[in-house]
């Protein structure tokens, strides 16, 4: 269901236990009421409970007490032996007791050393991107790189605008400095009985616009902002020069927020799809251009350009995977349509003259119900249900019951298919059809009509 688009902690290190009475006393410390001349010294301390790595990482002096690599916390210098030697072995006892200390104490503080290094090491050679120079501030308005998305949206967002109206939004593309604006049928047609429209601009000005022309056909628009001057019109591509997967970009006002860039590639093309609400009517076929850049609703009605910045479709319609009505704001699932500008500038020119807009016709009424295959053969087409008086489908031999295969060389798949390969020409010019009759396919050429469609 093709849906349009408008619309609005970690705490402190656990401590190691003190030695309490009936314990070893720690490493280095000789118990308080042992026999003088008997030095005791305690096993080695247990590191921290029920932790076998660093209790802090490793932190600058600010930090609190550093640590060493392996949990043990970095002891102070250690205590003074206050024993008293009574006997030549008490002394030796004493001297080797002081000398096994000594050494203890010059690992310790060998270790403590190195580890005080080794932090500090870290701390010197640590980078900290606050501390890091950043580059000068620049022009923000200086020329981006061509043929970026930025340089496209520096030249195509001041003739983009935003239309508001009583109920709901979307986008237009400026086509003449004085306020000649182009967007989408369904955007401005509650106001077509009088209705407030309003054209907010980039610069965050406004002015009231009224309708020029409507065509519901192919979904397009044109209104006239009042009041305003120099602006800036946007530059025309041509939609015949397109190729599949080559980059484009999407300018609008998706849920009614403005200057909103984005952008893709142009996913296929010549693709059928039908714009209004009522997905039986055929009037509202359009051949379109299937792009996966993001659109929303209120990206209707705005701009589809390459990346030279020049505008090749009117964004019309998106697909959704809810397959809602136009006012189910689903979002961009990648498949959005645009009608080709080469359409739209005809239909934009006619408007702007008549007010109403002409459109190529064969002739020919198509069936809702479309088979496959035709119980004559098993040709795929469109299968005609009736034939037009003096219609140039008629002045072909067309009858009820052919299928149409091809036009120009282009594969006809179904009815949808013909109607948008035959609204892709300007009225009154000459096409191939190629018609299956009977099992025969022959080639006929002939001249399309011209018609100002119903409710257009």
């Amino acid at each position: 269901m093709t849906d349009n688009t408008s619309g609005a902690s970690g705490g402190q290190p656990e401590r190691p236990q003190q030695p309490t009475e009936g314990t070893t006393p720690q490493q280095g410390m000789p118990e308080a009421n042992a026999p003088q001349g008997q030095p005791q010294f305690a096993a080695p301390q247990q590191p921290y409970p029920n932790h076998g790595g660093p209790q802090q990482p490793y932190p600058g002096a600010a930090n609190g007490p550093l640590t060493n690599p392996i949990g043990v916390p970095v002891q102070g210098h250690p205590q003074q032996v206050r024993t008293q030697a009574k006997s030549s072995t008490g002394r030796g006892r004493l001297v080797a007791g002081a000398l096994v200390f000594a050494l203890i104490g010059g690992v310790a503080g060998g270790l403590g050393g190195g580890v005080l290094g080794y932090n500090l090491a870290l701390d010197s050679s640590s980078v900290n991107a606050l501390d890091a120079p950043r580059p000068g501030a620049t022009d923000i308005n200086s020329p981006a790189p061509a043929g970026s998305v930025e340089s496209v949206a520096q030249k195509v967002l001041p003739s983009v605008v935003q239309l508001q109206t009583e109920s709901g939004s979307g986008s237009g593309v400026v086509l003449s400095s004085d306020g000649m604006i182009l967007t989408n049928n369904h955007v401005v047609q509650d106001a077509a009985d009088g209705g407030r429209i309003q054209i907010l601009f980039k610069d965050g000005k406004t002015a009231p616009a009224k309708i020029v022309g409507l065509d519901p056909t192919s979904d397009l628009a044109v209104v006239k902002a009042e009041g305003v001057s120099g602006l800036t019109p946007v530059e025309l591509g041509r939609s015949a020069n397109l190729r599949v997967g080559q980059q484009v970009v999407a300018i609008g006002a998706p849920f009614g927020l403005s200057n909103t860039v984005t952008s893709g590639i142009v996913s296929a093309l010549q693709r059928p799809v039908r714009t209004g609400s009522d997905s039986r009517d055929q009037t509202t076929v359009m051949d379109a251009v299937q792009t996966d850049a993001a659109i929303n609703p209120g990206n209707s009605g705005g701009p589809l350009v390459d990346m030279s910045g020049k505008v090749i479709g009117i964004n019309s319609a998106i697909k959704t995977a809810s397959g809602g009505g136009q006012q189910q704001a689903g979002g961009s699932i990648g498949l959005g349509f645009a009608i080709p500008i080469d359409q739209a500038v005809r239909i934009a020119n006619e408007l702007r003259t008549n007010g109403k807009a002409t459109h190529a016709v064969l002739g020919v009424n198509l069936p809702q119900q479309q088979p496959g295959t035709t119980s004559r053969s098993t040709v795929t087409g469109a299968v005609v249900g009736s034939v037009e008086t003096n219609s140039a489908a008629e002045a072909a031999g067309i009858r009820a019951g052919d299928v149409i295969t091809k036009l120009d060389g282009r594969r006809i798949e179904d009815a949808d298919s013909l109607i948008a390969a035959v609204r892709s020409h300007d009225p009154n010019s000459k096409v191939k059809v190629t018609v299956n009759s009977g099992g025969a396919e022959h080639e006929v050429e002939l001249t399309l009509g011209s018609r100002v469609l119903s409710g257009g």
